[in-house]
C-alpha cells in the first residue's frame, strides 16, 4: 500500500485519479478547499481532507504530508486572476515541494502542461502569460530539488473516454484524454524510470506502461 496526497483533489483529473489509485489498494487522500466538495472526492475512493494551500505555510503543509508515500500536484487556480495564478501555481506549488522535503517525502509528480517552459513564448499582453510564468518557474523549482520527481506535460485536455494509449514522442502539442492523464499519473507512480523526467504526451497508440519505461 502506497500513501498518496492529492493536491487539488476535486479537480477532473483528481476525480479520474483516485478510484485508479484506491482499487490498487493504495491510500489516498485528496486536499480540496471547500468542503462541499468532500462528498465528490469519497465517491472517487479518497479520503477528502480540507485545507487552503493558498494561505498555509510551509510548516502547516509539510505537517499535511507526514506519513505520505508521494504528493501529485493537480492544483491550480484556474486562471482569471493574476494575483492569485501566482499565489497557487507558483507559490503554493514551490511550498508544497519545499514541504515535501521536510516532511522526508520524497516522490513529487507534478501535472504541468506541454508548452510549460521558461521560453514558453507567451506575450505579456496575452491573459495566460501569469500563468505560463508560474509553471515554468515551478517545474523549474522542482526540477532544481533533491526530491523524486516527474513533471507529466499533457496536451490540450479533453474529456473523452480513456483509451490506456498515448503518445511520448512528438514535439508538437495536440490532445490527450483526462482519462489518459490520470492513468498516467497512476503508472508513474509506480514506475521509478519516470523519477527524474519532464514527460510531455498526446493521446497515441502506445500502451502507458510501455510509453513510460521508453
Amino acid at each position: 500500500m502506497t500513501r498518496i496526497l492529492i493536491f487539488g483533489g476535486h479537480g477532473k483529473v483528481a476525480l479520474l485519479l483516485a478510484p485508479l489509485l484506491s482499487a490498487r489498494g493504495d491510500e489516498v487522500k485528496a486536499v480540496i478547499r471547500n468542503p462541499d466538495h468532500a462528498d465528490d472526492v469519497r465517491a472517487a475512493g479518497a479520503e477528502p481532507v480540507v485545507f487552503d494551500v493558498e494561505h498555509q505555510d510551509q510548516a502547516a503543509i509539510a505537517e499535511l504530508l507526514a506519513g505520505h508515500d508521494a504528493v501529485v500536484w493537480s492544483a491550480g487556480a484556474g486562471g482569471g486572476d493574476a494575483a492569485r495564478t501566482r499565489a497557487v501555481d507558483h507559490d503554493a506549488a514551490v511550498r508544497s515541494m519545499d514541504a515535501a522535503a521536510d516532511a522526508g517525502v520524497r516522490r513529487y509528480v507534478m501535472v504541468s502542461y506541454f508548452g510549460a517552459s521558461p521560453d514558453h513564448g507567451i506575450p505579456e499582453d496575452n491573459p495566460f502569460h501569469t500563468y505560463a510564468e508560474a509553471k515554468a518557474a515551478a517545474d523549474e523549482h522542482l526540477r532544481s530539488s533533491q526530491l523524486d520527481w516527474t513533471v507529466l506535460g499533457p496536451s490540450g485536455l479533453t474529456l473523452e473516454e480513456g483509451t490506456g494509449r498515448i503518445d511520448v514522442t512528438s514535439s508538437e502539442s495536440d490532445q490527450v484524454s483526462r482519462a489518459n492523464v490520470a492513468q498516467v499519473i497512476a503508472q508513474v507512480l509506480v514506475e521509478d524510470a519516470t523519477i527524474g523526467r519532464t514527460i510531455l504526451f498526446n493521446d497515441g497508440d502506445t500502451p502507458i506502461a510501455e510509453a513510460l519505461r521508453a
